[in-house]
């Protein structure tokens, strides 16, 4: 969250944080437990990120968006769980202009669907949106945003990253050595990269100029370009220490 809030200040428009890992909050066995271990984790990192914006004077022009999948189920299971409910659920919204300090719409009292002024993923996405200039009926905006992935973000080159299905998760291990070094060497070379998951989406544009192997995946893309001059070019994160990326041994 750090790590954002510089982002933020380096003018990047998007920024994504995962909060845990993947299974983190997939809380089908022992709910409760896990939640005690996990929320206050977030609870303190949102809401110092959140004050952190706004003594900076960036708040109001931050979109902050706070949100998972779904929603829990109502009903424990049998293993104190809870599973999978896309009934309802919260988010927490903050920052960009909006009124906050309010709630929005309430559910039953058993918590299973909405009581009233239910908010659809449309409508959150309409507010996301509406932050970046881009009107909730404005479909070509909306069209030209996403377009500016697949336009390399006005890269003039771009590279399409492919491993064989027959190598499994050993092809990606390959793959992301490939990418640094040939990332390393665009920069030791006076040119910028970006790799990009949305050119993974490519493969059939791309089946109509090249002949592709049909046991190749496309994995990636990168764009490569010299850089242009804005404020997140500039931006350099801070290289861990080697004893934060070592697991310590076990004491005897």
């Amino acid at each position: 969250l750090l790590l954002a809030r510089r982002l933020v200040e380096m003018e990047m428009p998007v920024i994504q944080c995962n909060m845990g890992r993947v299974q983190t909050w997939d809380t089908h066995v022992n709910h409760f437990p896990l939640l005690k271990k996990i929320l206050p984790a977030l609870d303190t990192g949102l809401s110092a990120l959140l004050d952190d914006l706004d003594e900076r004077g960036l708040l109001d022009q931050t979109l902050v968006v706070c949100v998972g999948e779904f929603g829990r189920t109502p009903r424990v299971n049998k293993t104190g769980g809870r599973d999978h409910w896309g009934s309802l659920m919260s988010i927490l919204m903050s920052g960009g202009g909006l009124n906050v300090g309010q709630v929005i719409g309430s559910s039953t009292k058993t918590g299973d669907v909405p009581a009233n002024r239910p908010v659809s993923p449309t409508d959150v996405l309409a507010t996301m949106y509406r932050h970046l200039g881009i009107g909730r009926d404005d479909k070509q905006a909306r069209h030209q945003q996403m377009a500016a992935n697949f336009r390399f973000f006005g890269a003039p080159t771009a590279l399409f990253l492919f491993v064989h299905k027959g190598l499994g998760v050993y092809s990606v291990l390959d793959a992301g050595i490939f990418l640094q070094t040939l990332m390393l060497a665009a920069t030791d070379e006076g040119l910028a990269s970006c790799a990009q998951g949305a050119l993974g989406l490519w493969r059939s544009p791309l089946e109509k100029r090249f002949r592709i192997p049909r046991h190749y995946q496309l994995l990636c893309g990168v764009s490569l370009g010299f850089a242009a001059d804005q404020p997140v070019n500039r931006f350099r994160p801070e290289k861990l220490p080697v004893s934060e990326l070592m697991i310590p041994r076990r004491e005897r």
